[in-house]
């Protein structure tokens, strides 16, 4: 059940990363910094702050050591949602490096 939770915050973290570039995206005019007070920063900083709770609440039953690589779920998930939602492209090298992370994750968590 463990990992199920660690997935969780990956996943959140994740959702909060796509939503922060939402929000620069549909920032216009010429002051930027007024422009980041809009919807899509405020979800993005609620999603963040549930994940923090989450993180911290799973830290006093897991060790850290455990617990962290599941983060760099977000370097998977982060690109990938980029290519549905703001029509990236990922190379041949990065897809490699993903599978490599995913790996890296399995073979720390087993």
């Amino acid at each position: 059940m463990k990992f199920f939770w660690l997935t969780l915050v990956a996943v959140l973290l994740s959702v909060g990363q796509i939503l922060f570039k939402k929000s620069a995206v549909v920032v216009t005019g010429e002051n930027f910094l007024l422009g980041l007070v809009n919807f899509w920063m405020f979800l993005a900083l609620l999603i963040y702050g549930f994940s923090t709770v989450l993180w911290v609440w799973l830290l006093k039953d897991i060790p850290l050591s455990t617990a962290y690589p599941f983060a760099a779920l977000a370097f998977v998930l982060v690109p990938i949602g980029s290519v549905f939602l703001f029509g990236e492209v990922l190379s041949a090298r990065y897809l490699v490096g993903c599978m490599m992370i995913l790996g890296g994750i399995i073979l720390t968590a087993t």
